[in-house]
Protein backbone atom coordinates (compact mmCIF):
# COMPACT_ATOMS: atom_id res chain seq x y z
CA UNK A 1 0.00 0.00 0.00
CA UNK A 2 1.16 3.52 -0.77
CA UNK A 3 -1.61 5.98 -0.04
CA UNK A 4 -0.48 9.61 -0.36
CA UNK A 5 3.12 8.49 -0.33
CA UNK A 6 2.64 6.40 2.81
CA UNK A 7 4.69 3.21 2.90
CA UNK A 8 4.27 1.00 5.99
CA UNK A 9 7.65 0.00 7.41
CA UNK A 10 8.75 -3.61 7.90
CA UNK A 11 5.42 -4.79 6.47
CA UNK A 12 6.47 -8.35 5.67
CA UNK A 13 8.03 -8.75 9.10
CA UNK A 14 4.96 -7.32 10.86
CA UNK A 15 2.66 -9.85 9.16
CA UNK A 16 5.03 -12.70 9.97
CA UNK A 17 5.48 -11.86 13.64
CA UNK A 18 1.78 -11.15 14.17
CA UNK A 19 1.06 -14.47 12.41
CA UNK A 20 -1.92 -13.03 10.58
CA UNK A 21 -2.79 -16.40 9.05
CA UNK A 22 -4.94 -16.98 12.13
CA UNK A 23 -8.53 -15.82 12.31
CA UNK A 24 -9.43 -13.33 15.00
CA UNK A 25 -8.99 -9.70 16.00
CA UNK A 26 -5.83 -7.70 15.34
CA UNK A 27 -5.33 -4.36 17.04
CA UNK A 28 -3.35 -1.60 15.34
CA UNK A 29 -2.77 0.77 18.23
CA UNK A 30 -1.32 3.58 16.10
CA UNK A 31 -3.24 3.19 12.85
CA UNK A 32 -1.85 6.10 10.85
CA UNK A 33 -3.07 5.78 7.27
CA UNK A 34 -3.72 2.05 7.84
CA UNK A 35 -0.87 0.64 5.76
CA UNK A 36 -0.27 -2.21 8.20
CA UNK A 37 -3.96 -2.55 9.02
CA UNK A 38 -5.04 -2.92 5.44
CA UNK A 39 -2.33 -5.51 4.78
CA UNK A 40 -3.57 -7.55 7.75
CA UNK A 41 -7.11 -7.57 6.36
CA UNK A 42 -5.89 -8.41 2.85
CA UNK A 43 -3.79 -11.29 4.14
CA UNK A 44 -6.68 -13.10 5.80
CA UNK A 45 -10.46 -12.84 5.19
CA UNK A 46 -11.00 -14.27 8.70
CA UNK A 47 -9.14 -11.38 10.33
CA UNK A 48 -10.83 -8.29 11.73
CA UNK A 49 -9.17 -5.03 12.75
CA UNK A 50 -9.47 -2.60 15.61
CA UNK A 51 -7.62 0.62 14.84
CA UNK A 52 -6.76 3.50 17.15
CA UNK A 53 -5.20 6.87 16.45
CA UNK A 54 -5.06 10.19 18.31
CA UNK A 55 -4.71 12.08 15.02
CA UNK A 56 -8.26 12.61 13.77
CA UNK A 57 -7.09 13.67 10.30
CA UNK A 58 -5.12 10.44 9.90
CA UNK A 59 -8.03 8.42 11.24
CA UNK A 60 -10.41 9.86 8.63
CA UNK A 61 -7.93 9.04 5.87
CA UNK A 62 -7.49 5.55 7.29
CA UNK A 63 -11.26 5.04 7.26
CA UNK A 64 -11.33 5.76 3.54
CA UNK A 65 -8.39 3.43 2.89
CA UNK A 66 -10.15 0.66 4.81
CA UNK A 67 -13.57 1.22 3.23
CA UNK A 68 -13.50 -2.07 1.24
CA UNK A 69 -13.17 -3.94 4.55
CA UNK A 70 -15.62 -1.83 6.56
CA UNK A 71 -17.52 -4.84 7.94
CA UNK A 72 -14.32 -6.14 9.56
CA UNK A 73 -13.10 -2.82 10.98
CA UNK A 74 -13.71 -0.79 14.14
CA UNK A 75 -11.97 2.55 14.54
CA UNK A 76 -11.41 4.64 17.67
CA UNK A 77 -10.21 8.24 17.91
CA UNK A 78 -8.09 7.45 20.93
CA UNK A 79 -4.59 7.29 22.34
CA UNK A 80 -3.29 3.72 22.33
CA UNK A 81 -2.82 3.92 26.09
CA UNK A 82 -6.62 4.02 26.42
CA UNK A 83 -7.03 0.62 24.73
CA UNK A 84 -7.61 -1.27 28.01
CA UNK A 85 -10.57 1.04 28.73
CA UNK A 86 -12.26 0.57 25.35
CA UNK A 87 -14.94 -1.96 24.43
CA UNK A 88 -12.53 -4.67 23.30
CA UNK A 89 -12.87 -8.41 23.88
CA UNK A 90 -9.25 -9.27 24.60
CA UNK A 91 -9.98 -12.99 24.53
CA UNK A 92 -10.57 -12.65 20.76
CA UNK A 93 -7.38 -10.68 20.09
CA UNK A 94 -4.65 -12.57 18.23
CA UNK A 95 -2.23 -9.74 17.58
CA UNK A 96 -1.38 -6.24 18.83
CA UNK A 97 0.73 -3.84 16.77
CA UNK A 98 2.30 -0.65 18.06
CA UNK A 99 4.06 1.46 15.41
CA UNK A 100 5.54 4.29 17.44
CA UNK A 101 6.81 6.41 14.56
CA UNK A 102 5.45 9.64 13.19
CA UNK A 103 3.99 9.13 9.73
CA UNK A 104 5.20 10.76 6.53
CA UNK A 105 1.63 12.10 6.21
CA UNK A 106 2.21 14.13 9.39
CA UNK A 107 5.80 15.10 8.58
CA UNK A 108 4.81 16.34 5.13
CA UNK A 109 2.13 18.68 6.50
CA UNK A 110 3.88 22.04 7.20
CA UNK A 111 0.95 23.25 9.28
CA UNK A 112 1.57 20.53 11.84
CA UNK A 113 5.06 21.80 12.67
CA UNK A 114 6.74 18.40 12.96
CA UNK A 115 9.44 18.97 10.37
CA UNK A 116 12.36 21.36 10.76
CA UNK A 117 12.84 21.39 6.97
CA UNK A 118 9.44 23.00 6.30
CA UNK A 119 8.27 26.36 7.54
CA UNK A 120 5.26 26.15 9.81
CA UNK A 121 3.91 26.93 13.27
CA UNK A 122 5.52 25.39 16.34
CA UNK A 123 2.62 23.04 17.01
CA UNK A 124 3.69 19.35 16.94
CA UNK A 125 0.44 18.01 18.39
CA UNK A 126 -0.70 14.60 17.20
CA UNK A 127 -4.05 15.15 18.91
CA UNK A 128 -5.59 18.60 18.47
CA UNK A 129 -7.55 18.06 21.70
CA UNK A 130 -4.20 18.48 23.44
CA UNK A 131 -3.79 22.06 24.68
CA UNK A 132 0.01 21.87 24.86
CA UNK A 133 1.96 22.93 21.77
CA UNK A 134 5.68 23.18 21.09
CA UNK A 135 5.27 26.97 21.12
CA UNK A 136 3.86 26.90 24.66
CA UNK A 137 6.76 24.74 25.83
CA UNK A 138 9.27 27.11 24.21
CA UNK A 139 7.57 30.16 25.74
CA UNK A 140 6.73 28.91 29.24
CA UNK A 141 9.33 26.33 30.27
CA UNK A 142 12.20 27.33 32.51
CA UNK A 143 15.74 27.18 31.20
CA UNK A 144 16.41 24.12 33.37
CA UNK A 145 13.33 22.30 32.07
CA UNK A 146 14.15 23.09 28.44
CA UNK A 147 17.66 21.77 28.92
CA UNK A 148 16.23 18.61 30.47
CA UNK A 149 13.84 18.08 27.55
CA UNK A 150 16.55 18.51 24.91
CA UNK A 151 18.97 16.29 26.84
CA UNK A 152 16.64 13.48 27.88
CA UNK A 153 14.35 13.29 24.84
CA UNK A 154 16.67 14.49 22.08
CA UNK A 155 20.04 13.35 23.45
CA UNK A 156 21.35 16.72 22.27
CA UNK A 157 24.87 17.52 23.39
CA UNK A 158 24.27 21.27 23.40
CA UNK A 159 21.01 21.01 25.41
CA UNK A 160 22.01 23.60 28.03
CA UNK A 161 23.33 26.09 25.48
CA UNK A 162 20.17 25.80 23.37
CA UNK A 163 17.92 26.26 26.42
CA UNK A 164 19.88 29.34 27.43
CA UNK A 165 19.64 30.81 23.91
CA UNK A 166 15.88 30.23 23.75
CA UNK A 167 15.25 31.92 27.11
CA UNK A 168 17.47 34.86 26.08
CA UNK A 169 15.78 35.24 22.67
CA UNK A 170 12.21 35.01 23.95
CA UNK A 171 12.82 38.02 26.20
CA UNK A 172 13.28 40.06 23.03
CA UNK A 173 10.77 38.43 20.66
CA UNK A 174 8.71 35.30 20.22
CA UNK A 175 10.07 32.23 18.45
CA UNK A 176 6.98 31.30 16.47
CA UNK A 177 7.94 29.14 13.51
CA UNK A 178 9.85 25.95 12.78
CA UNK A 179 12.24 27.90 10.55
CA UNK A 180 13.09 30.40 13.31
CA UNK A 181 13.78 27.61 15.80
CA UNK A 182 15.80 25.63 13.28
CA UNK A 183 18.04 28.62 12.53
CA UNK A 184 18.62 29.17 16.23
CA UNK A 185 19.56 25.50 16.70
CA UNK A 186 22.00 25.70 13.79
CA UNK A 187 23.63 28.80 15.32
CA UNK A 188 23.92 27.33 18.81
CA UNK A 189 25.22 23.97 17.57
CA UNK A 190 27.42 25.60 14.91
CA UNK A 191 25.93 23.24 12.37
CA UNK A 192 27.74 22.46 9.16
CA UNK A 193 26.29 19.75 6.89
CA UNK A 194 28.45 16.66 6.94
CA UNK A 195 27.76 13.20 5.54
CA UNK A 196 26.64 10.76 8.22
CA UNK A 197 25.84 13.44 10.81
CA UNK A 198 22.32 13.93 12.14
CA UNK A 199 21.06 17.50 11.98
CA UNK A 200 20.80 18.84 15.56
CA UNK A 201 17.33 20.21 14.76
CA UNK A 202 16.16 16.63 14.19
CA UNK A 203 17.11 15.84 17.78
CA UNK A 204 15.66 19.03 19.23
CA UNK A 205 12.39 18.67 17.30
CA UNK A 206 12.12 15.04 18.41
CA UNK A 207 12.54 16.15 22.00
CA UNK A 208 9.82 18.79 21.75
CA UNK A 209 7.46 16.36 19.97
CA UNK A 210 7.94 13.77 22.71
CA UNK A 211 7.25 16.38 25.38
CA UNK A 212 4.17 17.77 23.60
CA UNK A 213 2.60 14.36 23.09
CA UNK A 214 4.01 12.66 26.19
CA UNK A 215 5.10 9.81 23.93
CA UNK A 216 7.14 7.89 26.51
CA UNK A 217 4.73 8.27 29.40
CA UNK A 218 2.87 5.07 30.18
CA UNK A 219 4.41 3.04 27.35
CA UNK A 220 5.80 0.35 29.65
CA UNK A 221 2.60 0.18 31.71
CA UNK A 222 0.57 -0.15 28.51
CA UNK A 223 2.63 -3.09 27.27
CA UNK A 224 2.33 -4.80 30.64
CA UNK A 225 -1.44 -4.29 30.81
CA UNK A 226 -1.99 -5.61 27.30
CA UNK A 227 0.24 -8.63 27.94
CA UNK A 228 -1.83 -9.44 31.03
CA UNK A 229 -5.18 -9.02 29.24
CA UNK A 230 -4.60 -11.10 26.11
CA UNK A 231 -4.71 -14.89 25.96
CA UNK A 232 -1.98 -17.45 25.24
CA UNK A 233 -0.66 -17.32 21.68
CA UNK A 234 -1.40 -13.63 21.15
CA UNK A 235 1.49 -11.78 19.52
CA UNK A 236 2.62 -8.27 20.49
CA UNK A 237 4.74 -6.37 17.96
CA UNK A 238 6.27 -2.95 18.60
CA UNK A 239 8.21 -0.77 16.15
CA UNK A 240 10.31 2.03 17.63
CA UNK A 241 12.17 4.76 15.74
CA UNK A 242 14.53 6.05 18.38
CA UNK A 243 16.55 4.52 21.18
CA UNK A 244 14.42 5.92 24.01
CA UNK A 245 11.29 4.06 22.92
CA UNK A 246 13.17 0.95 21.85
CA UNK A 247 14.83 0.75 25.25
CA UNK A 248 11.45 0.85 27.01
CA UNK A 249 10.03 -1.88 24.75
CA UNK A 250 13.11 -4.06 25.17
CA UNK A 251 13.23 -3.83 28.95
CA UNK A 252 9.46 -4.30 29.35
CA UNK A 253 9.49 -7.44 27.22
CA UNK A 254 12.48 -8.72 29.20
CA UNK A 255 10.70 -8.07 32.50
CA UNK A 256 7.58 -9.91 31.32
CA UNK A 257 9.67 -12.82 30.06
CA UNK A 258 11.66 -12.95 33.29
CA UNK A 259 11.96 -15.77 35.77
CA UNK A 260 10.62 -19.17 34.77
CA UNK A 261 7.28 -19.80 36.39
CA UNK A 262 6.50 -16.09 36.61
CA UNK A 263 6.93 -15.06 32.98
CA UNK A 264 3.93 -14.29 30.79
CA UNK A 265 5.75 -13.53 27.52
CA UNK A 266 8.11 -15.40 25.23
CA UNK A 267 10.40 -13.05 23.32
CA UNK A 268 10.44 -13.81 19.59
CA UNK A 269 13.20 -11.38 18.61
CA UNK A 270 16.53 -11.80 20.42
CA UNK A 271 17.72 -8.68 18.62
CA UNK A 272 15.61 -5.93 17.06
CA UNK A 273 14.59 -6.63 13.48
CA UNK A 274 15.66 -3.89 11.09
CA UNK A 275 14.83 -2.99 7.52
CA UNK A 276 16.79 -4.56 4.69
CA UNK A 277 18.96 -2.45 2.42
CA UNK A 278 16.31 -2.87 -0.28
CA UNK A 279 13.57 -1.48 1.98
CA UNK A 280 15.73 1.44 3.08
CA UNK A 281 16.39 2.25 -0.57
CA UNK A 282 12.62 2.31 -1.19
CA UNK A 283 11.70 4.09 2.02
CA UNK A 284 14.39 6.05 3.88
CA UNK A 285 12.10 6.38 6.91
CA UNK A 286 12.56 2.67 7.60
CA UNK A 287 16.28 3.13 8.30
CA UNK A 288 15.78 3.83 12.00
CA UNK A 289 12.94 1.35 12.57
CA UNK A 290 13.48 -1.41 15.15
CA UNK A 291 10.90 -4.16 15.53
CA UNK A 292 10.56 -6.30 18.63
CA UNK A 293 8.00 -9.07 19.08
CA UNK A 294 6.77 -11.30 21.88
CA UNK A 295 4.08 -13.93 22.42
CA UNK A 296 1.77 -14.43 25.39
CA UNK A 297 2.35 -17.80 27.03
Amino acid sequence: MNDRGHIPVLLKEVLEFLDTSRGGVYVDCTLGLAGHGRAILESNPRASLIGLDVDETSLLEAGQNLAPFAKRVRLFHSDFRNLPDLDVDFSAVRGVLLDLGISSFQLDSPGRGFSFSQDGPLDMRMDFRNKTTALKIIERSSEARLAEIFRDFGELRQARQLARAIVSRRKVRRIETTTELCRMIEEVCRWRPQKGRIHPAAKAFQALRIEVNQELAGLSDFLKTVAERVTAGTRIVAIAFHSLEDRIVKHTFQDLAGEEGRSILRILTKKPVMASDEEVARNSRSRSAKLRAAERI
